[in-house]
């Protein structure tokens, strides 16, 4: 464990659109608390610009995964590569680093049980679903204690209107998609993904595409609940749409069930390429009132989230909006320094990480039971 408070050597895997456009330029914001130190990327080009660009030496800008971390010579690492982050945070963890990983943690309960065993006692790991960390949402969870907390919520409805990634990201001016992939390492991961997905849901294509909704999107709702309430108790209803040929390539999903304290939750995530701007709403209805969070496009740095507040007041209805420019991500990497230096608990661990793996995993076999798609793998079981 490093000394608390002592500015950490960071490497950063991954250099896709997350990592450009929020880590990387939060990392250099946070220059008291981290020192970007090394990269990697499969695009040589990617990792020579951004490397040159954050003053990273040219011998520590990697193309390949794996040796970056065999190498060391950092403290800590976080991972934002494509796919299953199940094999690499597993070496990092055998190497005594510890991770900030971006989800999916994994694709597989077999990969998170692993993660959990190399973990040991002490902190390791941070999934980074960096709404638990965002002011409005740590209000809300205040609030909710004050009131009696997951035991007074009668219901969670979560409306998640996904505009496509070219609206979500118009602003940030990015480069061409690099064309210097590696193509056989590409069909290697991409070959070693969909067995992790084999392994996870089986072969049924509607099934898959589903999960990795899940694993890759809804799961940050998963989070919420799990901060709010615990993690749903059952998974009754899903729903996808549409089915016809001029759909998008993704279908919207609806789940529902209930939250373990008795109350239920619906999760409505709507794959709109056209809609004008990302938008997700979170509500937790309570005994007393409502907590309103409204979240807009997580790309957008200090962007406030917006809380509402409903409850009673002088014999009517009283409504007060809290907001904060402090950035989520930003307070998310402040969190993981506490757990990197002091020891400090993160919000998701590889425990709770592996919890949404199984909620995921739920919902499609639920899919399954009330569609008639074959199911198979983990999820057939779970």
């Amino acid at each position: 464990m490093t000394e608390a408070g002592k500015r950490i050597r960071i490497a950063v895997a991954g250099l896709g659109v997350i990592s450009r456009t929020v880590h990387l330029p939060l990392l250099q914001r946070r220059g008291d608390l981290f020192d970007v130190v090394a990269l990697c990327d499969l695009s040589p080009t990617r990792a020579a610009e951004l490397g040159g660009r954050y003053g990273v030496h040219p011998t520590r800008r990697y193309t390949d995964a794996p040796a970056l971390l065999a190498d060391g010579g950092y403290d800590a690492v976080l991972l934002a590569t494509s796919g299953s982050h199940g094999d690499l945070a597993a070496q990092a963890l055998r190497a005594g680093l510890p991770v900030l990983c971006e989800k999916p943690l994994a694709y597989t309960r077999a990969e998170a049980d692993r993660l959990a065993e190399l973990g040991g006692g002490t902190p390791a790991l941070m999934v980074g679903y960096m709404k638990q960390y965002d002011p409005a949402v740590a209000e809300a969870a205040r609030l909710l204690d004050e009131v009696g907390g997951p035991e007074r919520v009668h219901a969670v409805e979560v409306t998640v209107l996904h505009s496509g990634s070219d609206r979500q990201l118009a602003f940030a001016n990015l480069p061409p998609f690099p064309g210097d992939l590696p193509a056989g390492e590409v069909a290697r991961l991409r070959a070693a993904d969909a067995a992790l997905l084999d392994a996870a849901v089986g072969t049924d294509r509607s099934a898959r595409t589903l999960y990795q909704i899940l694993i890759n999107s809804v799961c940050h709702d998963l989070s919420l609940l799990r901060l709010f309430t615990g993690p749903p108790a059952t998974v009754e209803h899903v729903a996808t749409w549409p089915v016809r040929p001029d759909g998008p390539a993704e279908p919207s999903v609806e789940v529902s069930g209930t939250l373990p304290g008795g109350g239920r939750y619906g999760i409505r995530w709507l794959n709109l390429p056209d809609y004008p701007a990302y938008r997700e709403i979170v509500t937790v209805h309570h005994a007393r009132g409502s907590l309103e969070l409204v979240f807009p496009s997580p790309y957008l740095l200090n962007a406030p989230t917006a809380l509402t507040v409903v409850d009673a007041h002088g014999g009517g209805e009283r409504r007060a909006v809290f907001r904060s420019v402090t950035e989520a991500f930003e307070q998310q990497l402040v969190a993981f320094h506490a757990m990197v230096t002091a020891g400090a608990a993160p919000l998701t661990g590889v425990a709770e990480g592996a919890a949404d793996v199984r909620t995921s995993q739920q919902v499609v076999r639920r899919y399954g039971e009330l569609t008639g798609a074959a199911i198979g793998g983990e999820a057939a079981g779970s």
